[in-house]
């Protein structure tokens, strides 16, 4: 292995993460010196992923670059990771960090294959789906974030944790989900207010929406309780994969506001409070 060269990748993913995940970049910056370089080579992983789909024009092309880190995954498993894999510099860096902290692949095997839903537009049929969704995903970055800073034994955390980030992060993301034909708000859900993905569509502010909103909203925040309840019994070292919870509340306050407009209200907070609000949460 190239040492040097790993550094660089190291290096490319901090910068990378800086411009596509800033709230995760910030985050970052309170880890320890040690283990920075592997938290932004695994959010950098989280990141590529995540805009596979605004990157494609079709769900097919997609599929082949979910089935790309399938294969560097299981080539690692193999121990068989130089030539294509290795020249890329986030694959290069997460494939180090996973041979140096014993990272499970079959989490992060899990996590792609939960990635594929981002690809089509069908909507999430109910709330069971989507917290499955929000585990196999956020909830394992937290995972395996803890296991970098030296915790195990982070599951009831890293559940709780994730569905709190990914509620507050697709709310967030509401008007872009529209946007494109994607509904991530199941749809039992929708049909307890007499909705349909149809209606989300027409981007009609009715009131059975806000209540479903308001709803998993106060989903979020039962998940962020008892996600903060459970970093507590974690080891110091391994609570600073939590620091994120710091950042959920800020921006379910913004969507409970009396003039919010899930289709046209920007939920944004600017980076010296996102970094405020990071330094105050004492993990």
């Amino acid at each position: 292995m190239n040492l040097d060269q790993l550094a660089e990748h190291y290096r490319l993913c901090g910068e990378s993460l800086r411009e596509s995940d800033r709230d995760r970049w910030l985050a970052c910056l309170f880890a320890p010196d040690a283990a920075r370089p592997h938290l932004f080579a695994l959010y950098a992983f989280n990141a590529e992923v995540a805009r596979i789909r605004d990157q494609v024009s079709q769900p097919i092309l997609g599929e082949m670059r979910l089935q790309w880190w399938i294969d560097a995954l299981n080539a690692a498993d193999a121990g068989a990771t130089a030539g294509q894999f290795r020249s890329h510099p986030t694959a290069d860096a997460l494939l180090a960090t996973i041979d140096r902290f014993g990272l499970p692949e079959k989490a992060l095997l899990d996590y792609l294959e939960a990635r594929r839903f981002d690809l089509y537009d069908d909507p999430a049929p109910d709330q069971a789906f989507l917290e499955l969704y929000c585990d196999e995903t956020c909830g394992a970055l937290f995972g395996l974030a803890s296991q970098i800073l030296g915790a195990g034994g982070a599951e009831e955390a890293a559940r709780h944790a994730g569905r709190a980030y990914a509620l507050a992060g697709l709310l967030r993301a509401l008007p872009w989900q529209v946007a494109r034909g994607q509904c991530f708000l199941p749809g039992d859900l929708l049909a307890r207010r007499g909705l349909t993905a149809a209606d989300l569509f027409a981007r009609e502010k009715s009131a059975g929406l806000m209540v479903a909103l308001a709803e998993l909203r106060a989903l979020a925040r039962d998940n962020l309780v008892k996600a903060k309840q459970a970093v507590l019994s974690l080891p110091k070292p391994g609570r600073e994969a939590f620091r994120l919870l710091a950042l959920p509340g800020l921006y379910l306050r913004q969507m409970e506001r009396r003039d919010y407009d899930p289709f046209t209200t920007p939920v944004d907070a600017a980076p010296w409070r996102r970094q405020w609000a990071l330094w105050r949460n004492k993990v």
